[in-house]
């Protein structure tokens, strides 16, 4: 089932092709739309025990078939780690890159690949997408502050460097939620992971709780976007905390369910599609799926 799975999204999960007939008509082949989603129950712990039988997939109000489902999939990740560095987040920054280097220890596969960026004023690829974690730990270790923070330029940039990948894609993001010098907006940010198909996990810094000094707005923001993309956010004050957030992603990314579906025609001009993934079932009321909020017919740029 894996490799079949697999081997459709190879084949099948790139831009929809266009043909002409010989009449002039136009023939669009339809696009296989992959949703990951990951189900937790009620103590936040992953589930991977469903089946087909207790999903359901709505697409603007309409029930779309399941043609390939996969449990706890073994497809290739493909992770971007953006750290802030920034002046806000100095005394924080070796715990930040100690704690992604656990991570990228923790969960990188022989079939999986990692890339590393900074972000503060600039958003600087540090290390391309490897496997090789000497490399990793080489491109952690010349990590250095710098002042302001371009938050949604590190997520459209990050973005844009999965939108080739195949398989799985992640972007964590280790930050404090603000930002102050990105050319791009939220908004851009956030089309940025939804077009390149990301799932977008947040990290928020938090070193004193009541700090008057934090970007509420920001923190809030980053959420919007985690959610909207189907991931986390989680707080974090120290090291054991960090690891513990980076812990739970690993985990999460380990018991994913992959549901992909051929969408039925549909009759609007919004480039927008949104998707709804339902849990059916006796245990459906005590489980919470997690998902992308709907896909773009069109990536654009940014």
């Amino acid at each position: 089932m894996r490799i079949r799975s697999f081997l459709l999204i190879l084949l099948l999960s790139s831009a929809c092709l266009a043909q002409d007939d010989a009449d002039g008509t136009v023939k669009v082949d339809v696009k296989l739309v992959n949703m990951f989603v990951t189900v937790t129950d009620a103590s936040g712990a992953p589930v991977g025990s469903l089946k087909k039988e207790d999903f359901k997939i709505i697409e603007d109000g309409t029930e779309q078939k399941i043609s390939v489902f996969d449990r706890q999939s073994e497809l290739p990740l493909s992770i971007v780690t953006a750290i802030d560095t920034s002046l806000t987040t100095r005394k924080d920054l070796k715990l930040e890159t100690e704690s992604a280097r656990h991570f990228a220890h923790a969960i990188l596969r022989p079939v999986d690949a990692m890339a590393l960026y900074q972000f503060s004023e600039i958003v600087s690829e540090v290390v391309p997408f490897t496997k090789d974690l000497d490399r990793i730990d080489r491109g952690i270790a010349t990590i250095h502050s710098g002042s302001a923070t371009a938050l949604y330029d590190a997520v459209c940039l990050g973005s844009e460097a999965m939108e080739s990948r195949r398989g799985r894609k992640v972007m964590v993001v280790i930050t404090d939620g603000g930002d102050t010098a990105s050319s791009n907006r939220y908004s851009d940010a956030l089309r940025a992971a939804q077009a390149a198909e990301t799932i977008v996990y947040s990290i928020i810094i938090v070193p004193i709780e009541a700090s008057a000094g934090r970007d509420t707005g920001g923190e809030h923001a980053l959420i919007q976007i985690s959610t909207d993309t189907g991931g986390k956010y989680y707080y974090a004050t120290s090291l054991p905390t960090l690891d513990e957030a980076f812990r739970k992603i690993s985990d999460e990314l380990r018991t994913q369910y992959l549901l992909a579906y051929y969408p039925a025609k549909r009759f609007t001009d919004s480039d927008f599609r949104r998707v709804e993934v339902r849990l059916t079932g006796p245990s459906a009321a005590s489980y919470h799926a997690r998902h992308r909020a709907g896909y773009f017919t069109s990536s654009g740029h940014f």
